[in-house]
């Protein structure tokens, strides 16, 4: 298993807040500004560059600005922006209130420097405006300029960005999860070796105080707030079991959600693989490792469930990746950023090496999940059963913002084993269990006879072979087997588990998928450079 390494795509940006509130900019008719202006321009100006430095497309600063501005008229549509003779022209209910001179379209500061002023002097016209808070306005200036770059670019705010950070890296807290039914806060999951879990707390444990302050009544994102702090601070909980209250005192300790679950049954193991975060990879290659001590040769095979997962870290993808193949391409990715070109090969040595393996996806497989699925696949290494999945092919580099609110910017497109590009593609499934296809034993037993093996066989040669820009071709090849969402379905279990208690019908099915074209390592070395650590999804 490799080091693990820094992912270095993520760039934060490590600035300080303003502490003390920017000097009161008047707007139009005499609003002034609730906010810090130095912070906001600060915030426009390092979102701009990040946007001109990252994305898939080359744009300028003046257009990106100048379609974050038009973004205003999502808070109040009698705002309107027009550019004429050189100026920026400022309109309410189809009036001329104001004009500025345009900056020099490179000029970031200088576009970052009349958002602000904008976005101030529409304050002074719309009681909307005058209303929305900071975040409201970052929202809508880069949801905005964002839209019109691609799908899956965005804009976090500061509350949101600070959740999906927690999910990514993990957080301060005491590791339950909870619900709020009838007036009540009741446990419902206590993790493993969590100070929750070393205090016995229990599944069904009625939250009744949190450091002596009764806590009845607060919203989920209160709860969590006081629940969660510094790793190694102390936290007293009250808590009711039965008619019994009990006062606790822990220790909070970093937490870090948990993405893979494992069961083992007449001898195969299976992982349920809910997203990838930071410690996905390290997880399962420990719950491996514990099944082949505990049950050895027993163990003939595993099955990996992706269904439903939407992705995560690049580098956790190709370490999960890496545990079942023994050398060759995992991924590459390519985008316009020099530091977007990589490429990931499997190291040999890894416990996974030498097990059969049946994964499973569906229509809302994607990223990080589709990325281990064509590995698996184009390596020869495993049967993908279930549908074509999502065909979310591109990386996004995040961006940490002054304001603690984060970009999503797509900065490169995946490229599997065998070359083709993942993006508005997918994964197509060796054994496809879309529609009314109700027996798995004649699934299992269609894959493995010549005929439907030769049709498999042909339309993975296809898909290997098209080009993001035949559109027309990719989406009839996902028309081949129609991406569903299948979350629990029993039928792709089952096929799964038909195929890995048999190796000669496991054989025949993973014969299907044996690439013909070529291969990712055959990729000129121009657009194929050497691989690094810098990774992420």
């Amino acid at each position: 298993m490799r080091d693990n390494r820094v992912v270095g795509w993520i760039v934060t940006a490590s600035l300080l807040m303003v502490g003390a509130t920017a000097p009161v900019i008047p707007g139009i008719g005499g609003h002034g500004a609730p906010y810090d202006t130095v912070e906001a321009e600060r915030t426009f100006e390092f979102g701009y560059r990040a946007i001109l430095d990252r994305t898939l497309d080359a744009t300028t600063a003046g257009t990106t600005a100048l379609e974050g501005l038009r973004g205003l008229s999502n808070i109040d549509p009698n705002i309107a922006l027009t550019q004429l003779d050189g100026k920026l022209l400022l309109n309410s209910a189809s009036n001329l209130v104001a004009e500025y001179p345009l900056p020099d379209e490179t000029d970031v500061r200088g576009w970052a420097r009349l958002t602000v002023t904008v976005a101030l002097d529409a304050r002074g016209l719309s009681e909307s405006l005058r209303d929305a808070d900071p975040e409201r306005i970052y929202e809508a200036v880069f949801d905005a300029t964002l839209a019109r770059l691609d799908l899956f670019s965005r804009y976090s705010g500061a509350r949101e960005a600070r959740e999906l950070r927690a999910n990514r890296n993990g957080f301060g807290g005491i590791g339950i999860r909870f619900e709020l039914a009838d007036g009540d806060i009741r446990i419902t999951e206590v993790m493993t070796d969590s100070p929750a879990g070393k205090a016995e707390l229990q599944v069904g444990d009625l939250l009744t105080h949190v450091d002596g302050q009764p806590i009845s009544g607060l919203s989920r994102d209160e709860l969590s707030r006081r629940l969660r702090g510094p790793v190694d601070s102390r936290i007293s909980i009250g808590i009711r079991r039965g008619y019994k209250p009990m006062d606790l005192a822990l220790r909070r300790d970093l937490i870090v959600p948990e993405t893979v679950t494992s069961s083992f049954q007449d001898g195969i193991a299976t992982f349920r693989l809910s997203g990838f975060n930071k410690s996905t990879a390290d997880t399962l290659r420990r719950d491996l490792l514990s099944l082949r001590q505990t049950h050895g040769e027993a163990l003939s095979g595993i099955i990996l469930d992706m269904r439903g997962n939407p992705g995560g870290f690049l580098d956790q993808a190709v370490d999960v990746a890496d545990l079942f193949i023994s050398d060759g391409p995992i991924i590459a990715t390519r985008g316009r950023h020099p530091l977007s070109n990589q490429s990931y090969d499997a190291r040999p040595g890894d416990i996974g090496e030498d097990l059969a393996v049946a994964v499973l996806m569906d229509g809302k497989a994607a990223s990080a999940a589709e990325i281990v699925a064509a590995a698996l696949q184009d390596s020869g290494h495993a049967v993908v059963i279930g549908t074509t999945s999502y065909g979310k092919g591109t990386v996004q580099s995040l961006i940490e913002l002054p304001n603690q609110g984060e970009l999503h910017l797509t900065w490169s497109r995946f490229h599997a084993p065998t070359g083709y590009p993942l993006h508005g593609l997918g994964v197509l499934p060796n054994i496809c269990t879309a529609g009314n296809a109700t027996d798995a034993t004649g699934l299992v037993h269609a894959a493995a006879t010549p005929v439907s093996g030769a049709t498999v066989a042909a339309q993975l040669a296809q898909w290997r072979h098209s080009q993001i820009e035949d559109t027309v071709l990719r989406g009839h090849l996902r028309s081949l087997c129609q991406p569903e969402a299948h979350g629990e379905n029993d039928k792709d279990m089952t096929v799964a588990r038909l195929l890995i208690s048999d190796p000669v019908l496991f054989g025949s099915a993973l014969a299907i998928s044996a690439p013909t074209g070529p291969s990712a390592a055959q990729i000129p070395p121009t657009e194929r450079p050497a691989a690094t650590g810098a990774r992420g999804n």
